[in-house]
């Protein structure tokens, strides 16, 4: 009999402490990072909401500002995740400029994160934003122009509209100097926001653009092409550190089920509903629920 009641208390000892393990689980945060913009408002509130209706996990989502403002956040621990796009990590974290293929950049920057920062590449959710300039699609006809190569004699009578990391990063204005030797008469920061209407109204004669906003086709704007191949892949991915991913194998192999799931098309569509005033977790949730990955 009390070999029978000790069994039962040590059992009993173990079902409290998995019980506890459980706890701590289900009480955990994972503490995820957005950048200032629509997409990356998107691209946070759907992770968080992923991840809170298919694990006992729970979410906290952060803006912070650019690229480095996210990375740094990211490798000093103050969040667990966010979304960050390739190109952004070859030029603007690890400042390489030759310009490689989609594959071998997603592999260059994998590497090197993991290499340099201890920081891990999940698999791309499978749209790329990579950056184009835009016209009203008047001025490109007007001019005869359908490529960056013939902007240039134009460009120095022309305003530049972007937003602050794309005037001071080396894949952004710095090295589309370079490149093709372009000089506009005058850069105007501004919230990428706000670029798109200006460009339509006529303060802007050229903007920097994403590749899936929703208001290039809204405002009419023409694409033109960078046909010296000069801005690099932006493949989305979840990226997070490496000890973290150790520790929670069970949400890297959740995150990897989202990939692949989204392409450019969506994206613009998705933008623009955000743009126009809709909540970006409500949209997040309904394109999840869509696709039955929730």
């Amino acid at each position: 009999m009390k070999k029978l009641i000790l069994m039962t208390v040590v059992l009993l000892t173990i079902a409290m402490l998995f019980a506890g393990c459980a706890g701590e689980q289900k009480d955990e945060v994972v503490k995820i990072a957005t950048k200032n913009y629509t997409e990356q408002r998107f691209t946070g509130q759907l992770l968080s909401v992923y991840i809170e209706e298919n694990s006992d996990y729970t979410t906290t989502v952060t803006e912070f500002g650019g690229t480095m403002l996210c990375y740094e956040a990211l490798k000093n621990g103050q969040v667990d995740l966010y979304a960050e796009f390739t190109g952004s990590a070859y030029g603007a974290i690890l400042q390489q400029t030759e310009t490689l293929g989609v594959q071998e950049t997603y592999d260059y920057v994998k590497k090197a994160c993991e290499e340099r920062d201890g920081i891990t590449w999940l698999k791309p959710l499978g749209w790329n934003n990579t950056y184009v300039l835009s016209l009203r699609a008047e001025t490109a006809q007007e001019l005869g122009i359908k490529t960056i190569s013939e902007l240039v004699p134009y460009a120095k009578d022309m305003t530049l509209g972007s937003d602050n990391e794309f005037i001071a990063r080396q894949d952004g204005l710095i090295g589309l100097k370079e490149a093709y030797g372009i000089e506009f008469a005058k850069e105007m920061p501004m919230d990428q926001g706000l670029t798109y209407e200006a460009l339509r109204n006529g303060e802007l004669d050229v903007n920097s653009s994403y590749s899936t906003d929703g208001r290039i086709a809204k405002y009419n704007l023409f694409n033109l092409e960078d046909d010296m191949n000069f801005f690099p892949p932006y493949y989305v991915t979840p990226i997070l550190r490496m000890d973290y991913a150790d520790a929670h194998s069970e949400l890297i192999e959740l995150l990897n089920k989202l990939a692949g799931n989204f392409n450019e098309e969506e994206m613009q569509q998705i933008n623009l509903r955000i743009d126009e005033g809709e909540d970006a977790r409500k949209v997040a949730t309904e394109v999840l629920k869509e696709k039955g990955l929730i």
